[in-house]
Formats: structure tokens, C-alpha cells, sequence
């Protein structure tokens, strides 16, 4: 992997943190990109990787952020063979009658224009650089395939998020793009550490669900990348073993 060039998005915290660091031990130059420059750059000192860490303030919501972090990476590092789209947000857990339309926008311009913006930029760069080509991997969560309770913008978002994900796959072969979807259940990180202590179930109980290791997370994001071009893994799921998801619970 060395010499490879990611980007993250979310890079600051949980999932993307963790990723990031897994990616610059492995080698790779990584671009980390986030709302919050000081996370980034704080992630960036703890990897001990020096120049291949590029932290940069990025909104995966704003068209002229995302614009300048591709041209940053690019004026960097000369190419991207990853774009793991991980940033995310959510709504507070109220019903979906009363969220309002800014609550609701917010997760869409987040979860979904985000990634869109970020693949546009992604295919433009992988496509015209030599030799051509790159990854995608896209955070979908288990929510792109159920719901928990009082969360239709995030799930919504997530549903949609498999659709940009196969249309990638499909419309980048011609420039040796492909494209993969990495659905995560209950991956410890500070987000998800409320878990433990109680979660509501779809009957309207409150129960503790089991979590696992972040870390398993990132070394699947470099699994998926390990593969040659000529091979992709579409989707792949990494979850809690005993979280309630398969079967009934």
C-alpha cells in the first residue's frame, strides 16, 4: 500500500479517525478532511506519519469546500486511489412528523449530496490521471438496509446511499473506477458508546446491544482496497456479532 493516496471524509473522530490512522500505518498517504481542523490535525500528530497526513477543513456539503479539498489533495499528492465517504450526520430521534424540513435537509445535504460531490470529484481526478483509476468506498451503516426507530432522514439518506454506490460501480467502468459499500453495525466509538448502556428496540423497549472494535472497520476499509481494479468488493457488512439485526434479535 505504500504510495497509495486517500481521502476521508470525517477524518476527525470515530470511524473516520480510526481509519485514517489504519491507512497511514499501512503506508498510504492520506488527505483527512473534516469541519473541525484541529481533530484533523490532532489525528494527523498521533499517526506519527508526518507529510503523508494532510489535514484539511472540508463541509462535504458545500460544493466549493469539497472543490478545494480535491485540488489540495491533488496539488499534494499528485493523484487519489481511495475516497472513503464516511462523514455522516443525524437527526434527533423524535417521529418523522415532527422533524422539520431544516432537520431533514441537513442529514440529506450531509449523508447523500456529500458523497455525490465527493464521487463527482473523485471520478473527475481518477479518470484523467495516469495510471487511471481508483477506489470508492462508501459508509453506508446497517441502516441502509432497517431502520431503528425515529430515524427517517438517516435512514432515508443510507437507502439512497446503496443506489449512488451501484450507479458508481457501474458508470465509473470505463474509467476503471469501482465502487463498494461497507455497512457497519455498532462499532464502538464515542457516538455509539451509549449502546452499551440502553438503545431503543423497534417494540418500544430500551435494551443494551452489544458493540465491537472500530478498529475492524478500518482493516475491512483496507481489505476492500487491497483488491487490483479488476476485482471489488460491492458490499460487505462488519458488525457486532450478536447485535440485533439478523434473524429477530
Amino acid at each position: 500500500m505504500d504510495g497509495k493516496v486517500a481521502i476521508v471524509t470525517g477524518a476527525g473522530t470515530g470511524i473516520g479517525k480510526h481509519t485514517t490512522l489504519a491507512l497511514l500505518k499501512a503506508g498510504y498517504r492520506v488527505a483527512l478532511a473534516g469541519r473541525r481542523l484541529e481533530l484533523l490535525e490532532e489525528v494527523a500528530a498521533q499517526s506519527g506519519a508526518g507529510e503523508r497526513a494532510l489535514a484539511v477543513r472540508a463541509d462535504v456539503a458545500d460544493e466549493d469546500s469539497v472543490a478545494a479539498l480535491f485540488a489540495k489533495t491533488k496539488g499534494t499528492f499528485g493523484r487519489l486511489d481511495l475516497l472513503f465517504n464516511n462523514a455522516g450526520a443525524g437527526a434527533p430521534p423524535v417521529p418523522l412528523e415532527e422533524l422539520t424540513l431544516a432537520q431533514w435537509q441537513r442529514v440529506v445535504d450531509v449523508n447523500l449530496t456529500g458523497p455525490f460531490l465527493c464521487t463527482q470529484h473523485a471520478v473527475r481526478l481518477m479518470r484523467n490521471q495516469v495510471p487511471k483509476g481508483g477506489r470508492i468506498i462508501n459508509n453506508g451503516s446497517i441502516s441502509a438496509h432497517v431502520p431503528r426507530p425515529n430515524s427517517a432522514p438517516y435512514t432515508a439518506t443510507k437507502h439512497a446511499l446503496t443506489g449512488l454506490t451501484r450507479s458508481t460501480f457501474l458508470d465509473g467502468r470505463e474509467h476503471h473506477i469501482v465502487c463498494g459499500q461497507i455497512d457497519i453495525g455498532n462499532a464502538l466509538t464515542p457516538m455509539t458508546a451509549r449502546m452499551g448502556r440502553g438503545a431503543r428496540q423497534a417494540d418500544g423497549s430500551i435494551k443494551p446491544e452489544p458493540t465491537m472494535a472500530v478498529e475492524n472497520v478500518a482493516q475491512a476499509v483496507i481489505y476492500m482496497d487491497s483488491l487490483p481494479l479488476d476485482a471489488n468488493v460491492p458490499f460487505i457488512t462488519v458488525m457486532a456479532s450478536t447485535m440485533p439485526f439478523i434473524g429477530r434479535g
